[in-house]
């Protein structure tokens, strides 16, 4: 899981120009800073409808999942089937661009609680070598609506 960590963090910097993680954690500890960093961070991979590879423990929270269930969901199902549409063209907007930033959008969790993401972060995830390995999502803050929203 820490090479994992390492690619989604490099990523991320390449993408973005900026640090995913302040302070930097120790060499050999990436994996245990993302995995419980304050904001919800998700990932999926390449297949032709992708599945989830990693959540962190706020992202886990959110979707109320647990691991298993959680990345080996595809991650279309993230989101609302009315919500789909703009999550597409968000994720194709970031894979065109390498990155996409300030995105606000309703996510539904596994017991149906929904909820406003807001400012996120999505970018490719693309490794040293430049393969392009899936698109991540850092969400720092959200919102969580009433029935009626």
């Amino acid at each position: 899981m820490n090479e994992l960590s390492k690619l989604l963090i490099a990523s991320y910097e390449r993408a973005t120009g900026k640090k995913l993680l302040e302070p930097e954690p120790e060499s050999g500890k990436e994996a245990e800073a993302l995995f419980e960093a304050p904001f919800a961070l998700l990932s999926h991979g390449t297949e032709p409808d992708p599945i989830l590879q990693y959540g962190n423990r706020t992202a886990l929270r959110l979707w109320e999942m647990d691991w298993e269930a959680f990345t080996s969901m595809p991650s279309r199902l993230t989101a609302e089937r009315a919500e789909r549409g703009e999550r597409e063209r968000l994720l194709h907007d970031a894979r065109t661009k390498g990155y996409s930033d300030g995105y606000r959008g309703v996510r539904i969790s596994s017991s149906g609680r929904r909820f406003d993401i807001i400012d996120a972060v999505i970018w490719n995830v693309v490794d040293d070598h430049g393969l392009y390995r899936g698109q991540a999502a850092m969400i720092p803050r959200w919102k969580y609506l009433s029935d009626g929203n």
